[in-house]
């Protein structure tokens, strides 16, 4: 059994609902948001294994004419929160930059781990001979303000508004192809490619990918 968590539950708590207004609809979502405290709680799960993956459950909601629709009927809100392109400065933020996690851990958390659990092991996740060159050049000092005015994703809010991180990705290679360049894409919509999984590589950690 694997088990996983996202960045709201190690950054964002119940508090957030009861920001004024309508400004707690950003924070609808499944499972909710739990009280202050509860975070520590998940971040020793990834630094002991109980947990082996960082996901997003990304859900690009606008605000504007969808949060919205939930003004007079708190069960219209659009369940769920963007989050995908944060994801990694996040981790490494609240993670490596704070000592909870090492960065060999951070590698495994978001590429090797999840790369053997979907039985794609040792071609995706891993820098070796004969496996795709999917890497991510990762700046550790650069200091970046995350923020709706800047982000990429088509979404009209940010759910991590104003925070301040330390190290971000700067150039990202697909297959050995340069896509994105001071965090700015330069590939195409016809990069990608279907990859099979093998059956039965994650059973068990010390099994996966034989």
């Amino acid at each position: 059994m694997f088990a996983e968590t996202c960045p709201q539950y190690l950054f964002l708590s119940y508090e957030d609902y009861e920001k004024p207004g309508f400004e707690g609809a950003k924070y609808v979502m499944s499972p909710p948001l739990r009280p202050k405290g509860n975070e520590e709680r998940l971040w020793n799960g990834l630094s002991t294994d109980a947990l082996q993956a960082v996901s997003t459950d990304h859900c690009s909601f606008c605000m504007k004419e969808q949060k919205e629709m939930g003004k007079g009927d708190f069960s219209k809100i659009p369940n769920g929160a963007p989050g995908i392109e944060n994801r990694l400065m996040l981790l490494h933020e609240g993670g490596v930059n704070r000592g909870r996690i090492t960065m060999n851990r951070f590698v495994e958390l978001v590429s090797t781990r999840p790369a053997k659990i979907f039985g794609l092991y040792p071609r995706k996740g891993s820098v070796t001979v004969g496996a795709d060159a999917d890497l991510v050049l990762w700046d550790p000092k650069r200091k970046w303000t995350i923020s709706a005015k800047t982000h990429r994703m088509k979404v009209d809010y940010n759910a991590y508004e104003g925070t301040e991180v330390t190290g971000v990705p700067d150039t990202v290679l697909l297959r050995g192809k340069v896509v994105v360049r001071d965090q700015k894409h330069v590939g195409s919509t016809t990069d990608g490619a279907f990859v099979r999984r093998q059956a039965g590589t994650a059973r068990t950690p010390e099994g996966m990918g034989r």
